[in-house]
């Protein structure tokens, strides 16, 4: 009893805390996707759209283009995918971790990080398995860009798209970097996280500011670092989501090496992080989801 209590307390606090940090940060969000996929966007390949010059362009031409709701377009594709990943990533995280040997954390901390590294990875692979296709239909929505026709018109449209184009094969375009992504960076946004928190003196304090200032400094550090640890792979993933409702023969990526080789041949290797910077002020996102988590679950466990 205590387990299932456990792991649906751990699922709807995940979820939440997803949920809502998700659509605070939504405009940081599209920036970085826009920015991220832009150079095989088909709007702005062809000149119908310019291409965006930073960050602080971005955000000014998104407003004025297609005005200040446009910020938000995806995102509740996004929510619905985010709530039951980060579900589902807090719920086997700690499911898994009961698979490990418990680790003293001033003894064997070696053993105790590990621990939390392959854990978190574990929940992130399992998680990403069971909601690819919102992600992909999330990608391609954010980045339909220009104030005129858009090319989707929701999540269900996005969809039927890209199974009449390409199958529903199509839906899972980018899967294998996925995976490879989202194992060094969950592994790193969990590990570092159960890690730091660990030796939170405040994690567990009843001073409120206390110790949701001090697991925000902890969730920042992790959130950044595995952000800048999984970057290069994310790029490659979005760019083979963005040619998902072409024909394959008219794909210009056939591979995730291919990406990989051409993005890095043409571009140059910065090219892997394009968006980056805005990617690392959307991790204050990334760093809520585990505050408000961390909340929630203290405020169930003080009433257990």
């Amino acid at each position: 009893m205590s387990s299932s209590y456990d792991f649906l307390t751990n699922f709807m606090a995940g979820g939440v805390s997803g949920a809502i940090a998700k659509t605070c940060t939504a405009p940081i969000e599209r920036v970085k996707l826009l920015i991220q996929t832009q150079d095989v966007n088909p709007k702005i390949m062809s000149g119908e759209v310019t291409r965006y010059n930073g960050i602080v362009d971005c955000f000014r031409r998104v407003s004025e283009e297609q005005g200040f709701k446009a910020f938000w377009r995806g995102n509740l594709t996004n929510v619905i995918r985010y709530f039951p990943t980060q579900a589902f990533n807090f719920a086997f995280k700690d499911s898994i971790k009961d698979f490990f040997p418990k680790a003293d954390k001033q003894t064997q901390f070696g053993k105790f990080f590990l621990t939390n590294l392959i854990s978190g990875g574990l929940a992130g692979a399992g998680s990403l398995l069971l909601v690819y296709p919102l992600d992909y239909a999330r990608t391609r929505l954010a980045s339909d860009v220009g104030s005129g026709n858009r090319q989707f018109k929701g999540l269900s449209d996005c969809i039927k798209q890209t199974i009449k184009s390409t199958g529903i094969v199509g839906l899972y375009n980018g899967i294998g970097i996925s995976i490879i992504s989202i194992i060094p960076y969950r592994g790193a946004y969990f590990g570092l996280f159960d890690t730091l928190g660990g030796y939170n003196p405040y994690q567990k304090s009843e001073n409120s500011l206390f110790r949701a200032a001090s697991t925000f400094l902890c969730a920042q550090v992790s959130a950044i670092s595995a952000g800048y640890v999984s970057y290069p792979f994310d790029t490659v993933r979005r760019r083979l989501q963005m040619q998902s409702e072409k024909p394959v023969s008219e794909w210009h990526y056939k591979s995730i090496s291919h990406c990989f080789s051409k993005i890095t041949k043409e571009e140059g290797l910065t090219a892997l992080f394009k968006g980056a910077g805005a990617n690392a002020l959307r991790t204050v996102g990334a760093a809520l989801v585990l505050v408000f988590y961390s909340e929630i679950t203290y405020l169930f466990s003080i009433r257990k």
